[in-house]
């Protein structure tokens, strides 16, 4: 059944991984692991292209509920005895400012399956040589796969079964600092949110102080039983949501929060600079003094001061 259900997934991931590792052998070793780390890496770029739109929503969401925290604060006293109308209140405010409550967890649910596809791609298709998905249509590419390693350690390796792997201490030390890449992107992802891109006094707060601590210490504990592989995939998306989300909070920060703040000072100091190279004089400021030229004393005047 479940062969069935993510059949299709596992052949896409696969064919993106094929098709990744058949650029990059182009200029490096076919068998070694580097090329099939970049492969994922290609793949996790591919997938966060395609789901920008999904980030974007996330985003858009994410700011209407803070800014709509007053709003949604006044309906919960009004509305304290009757949890049937307060709920109609709501979908209504969320109705008529555009919010949906769930797309900030469209891009996470989304990326589930794919990262359950790799994991199936890794640990049931190269691990054990069976021809999954795409890789059906080149077996030998399979055996290639199996063998690629990355300073000593196989793609498919994770830490609870580094005994069956050629090097396991090497595969338990790799999966040991993957993991705390994996969890350390995942803690400054959430807190860079939370502390440039939130609003002071927000009682959104609370829950996303409780989400900073929590996903972090997850991904650690189930990173045991996660092959290098789905390490490294997840390791580069935290990665690239971090450097997206910085970008977002910098040139399009949510008002009345620090990162807003630093945003318009940045742009009260670009207009001072365009100013001053137009010649022009912001309102309130005071024009810096202009420098006296020396003049130029003819000959006879000097004959004269003589």
């Amino acid at each position: 059944m479940i062969d069935t259900l993510f059949a299709p997934l596992d052949w896409v991931i696969s064919a993106l991984l094929y098709f990744f590792h058949l650029t990059f052998s182009t200029f490096l070793d076919p068998k070694a692991g580097l090329t099939w780390a970049l492969s994922i890496v290609g793949l996790v770029i591919v997938i966060r292209i395609l789901i920008i739109p999904l980030f974007v929503r996330q985003v858009k969401s994410q700011r209407n509920l803070q800014l709509l925290q007053p709003q949604m604060k006044e309906l919960q006293k009004k509305y304290a005895g009757d949890r049937e109308k307060l709920g109609q209140e709501m979908m209504k405010l969320y109705k008529d400012t555009g919010t949906n409550p769930l797309a900030s967890c469209f891009p996470i649910l989304l990326q589930a399956p794919i990262f359950f596809a790799l994991f199936r791609v890794l640990q049931y298709g190269i691990s054990q040589e069976k021809p999954l998905g795409y890789f059906a249509n080149h077996p030998g590419l399979i055996s290639v796969a199996h063998d690629a390693e990355l300073i000593g350690v196989p793609l498919w390796g994770y830490f609870l079964g580094a005994d069956q792997t050629p090097n396991p201490v090497t595969t338990r030390i790799l999966t040991v600092i993957l993991v705390v890449l994996m969890s350390a992107t995942t803690f400054l992802t959430q807190r860079q949110l939370m502390v440039k891109n939130m609003p002071p006094g927000n009682p959104m707060a609370q829950q996303q102080k409780i989400l900073l601590y929590v996903f972090p210490f997850i991904f650690a504990v189930g990173g045991v039983g996660f092959p290098i592989g789905v390490l490294i995939y997840w390791s580069t998306t935290n990665i690239w949501s971090m450097g997206q989300q910085f970008y977002i909070i910098r040139n399009n920060p949510t008002p009345g929060t620090p990162a807003y703040e630093a945003w318009e000072k940045r742009k009260r100091a670009k207009k001072h600079q365009e100013n001053v190279l137009d010649g022009e004089q912001a309102p309130g400021e005071v024009a810096p003094p202009k420098r006296q030229q020396p003049k130029r004393i003819s000959r006879k005047d000097r004959k004269k001061q003589a």
